[in-house]
């Protein structure tokens, strides 16, 4: 055994849940994944929000950024925090400090307190992912399983996103922007019992972990070429995924359209999620399980995603950009169950938060480079540019995959020739 790999010794991660049949907890998660997407108005209506104060279009852009600084740090303290306190105990922190933060950031008026806002707000945003991660990891030990998991998962990101757009458009023609907020808040509160009911008790996985360990999690982490290879690949892949809410709503208002048609692009977004996924899933199953860690599939989703957010620069109707993030959806859902059976592949039990918690930072990054990305191609090339720009950045993360196959190949094959052959009888 090396040094950074620990034996699994909890109850819930050494039972195998029978097939479609799945413990309370992962419900609990995937429950917690579609509330959070759902009721997450904050950062797809941020920037409706902004512009509604008055603020230009590169003020706008440089708020999106400080929310996706937020983000990133917000990714890695809790992937930390999910490995030393507990998955249940960080969540439910997590989704409390959302409930106070995101209405504090709505009352933000001017520009500096906008931007501080945008970044605490960012912190906790997005804080289950890692966690969820975390759970599902611990929970399904079988890498088809838990790649069907994720795919629900996924499903529930895209479906949660689509309710997100048509409620929020409809709440923000009601009630205001600034009430999506408040609404964002009572989500997360809702989150946080859910966890507290449905979660186990907390056993820190790092107090778990027997054996001889000559690293901590951290600089088991920052040894690992396969992860650094995986995070830069999914910064280019990512950095197309977050422009359906991040460059598109800039796009789309650049055209002159409203906030209920970016709410429709979502909603034609999930619509392929909920046809696509029950058909991808099964060969994604068997891909995902054998031993080695999916990096063709990464490879194909980063192209399909460049290509399909790509066409959102060509568009100019709700028609248009619907169909164009339609078509992104196949990518969407290659790439993130491909990187999450590479990183639950890769990462040592003691330390699969921490792993979570830095591949979670990808979007965060995509979430912070998409918008200035976006803005800047709209303000010296238009929406051809922002076209270009977007399939080059998707297939970088493509070519940026060979390495991580070699690397991956080579660390597989060496770890099953130090196997010890079994005993002659």
């Amino acid at each position: 055994m090396s040094a950074t790999t620990l034996p699994a010794t909890s109850t819930a991660s050494s039972k195998q849940a029978p097939p479609g049949r799945f413990p309370p907890a992962i419900w609990a998660l995937l429950l917690t994944t579609l509330i959070v997407r759902a009721f997450g108005f904050a950062y797809p209506f941020l920037s409706y929000h902004l512009k509604d104060l008055g603020y230009s279009t590169q003020s706008v852009g440089q708020a999106l950024a400080a929310f996706g600084v937020g983000w990133l740090i917000g990714q890695l303290i809790t992937g930390w925090a999910a490995d030393r306190l507990g998955r249940r105990r960080t969540l439910v922190v997590a989704m409390l400090a959302s409930a106070v933060c995101l209405p504090l950031m709505a009352q933000a008026q001017a520009f500096l307190a906008v931007c501080a806002g945008a970044l605490v707000a960012g912190i906790v945003y997005d804080a289950a992912r890692p966690v969820v991660s975390a759970g599902i990891a611990d929970l399904i030990t079988d890498d088809g399983q838990r790649a069907v998991v994720n795919g629900w998962r996924h499903g529930a990101v895209n479906i949660g996103a689509a309710i997100t757009g048509a409620v929020g458009g409809l709440l923000a023609g009601l009630l205001g922007f600034t009430a999506l907020f408040y609404f964002n808040a009572a989500a997360c509160t809702a989150c946080a019992l859910i966890a507290r009911r449905y979660l186990d008790s907390d056993v820190p996985k790092a107090a778990l972990a027997t054996g001889p360990v000559t690293r901590t999690p951290l600089g088991s982490a920052l040894r690992d070429g396969r992860l650094w290879l995986l995070w830069a690949v999914s910064v280019a892949a990512l950095t197309c995924a977050a422009g359906m809410f991040t460059a598109l709503p800039m796009l789309m208002e650049n055209d002159g359209l409203s906030a209920d048609a970016y709410g429709l692009t979502q909603v034609a977004n999930a619509g392929a999620v909920i046809v696509l996924t029950p058909l991808l899933n099964p060969w994604l199953r068997r891909r995902c399980d054998r031993p080695e860690p999916t990096v063709g599939l990464l490879a194909l989703g980063a192209l399909l995603l460049g290509a399909g957010m790509g066409s959102v620069g060509l568009a100019d109707t709700t028609l248009g950009y619907s169909i164009a993030v339609a078509a992104a959806v196949p990518g969407e859902i290659v790439f993130f169950i491909a990187a999450n059976d590479i990183v639950n592949k890769i990462s040592p039990l003691n330390a699969r938060g921490l792993y979570a918690g830095i591949w979670g930072t990808t979007l965060a990054l995509g979430v912070i480079i998409a918008p200035v990305l976006a803005a800047a191609c709209l303000t010296s090339g238009g929406d051809g540019l922002a076209a270009l720009a977007t399939l080059t950045v998707g297939a970088l993360g493509t070519v940026l995959c060979l390495p991580l196959i070699g690397l991956t190949r080579r660390r597989t094959i060496t770890a099953a020739s130090s196997t010890p052959a079994p005993a002659a009888s």
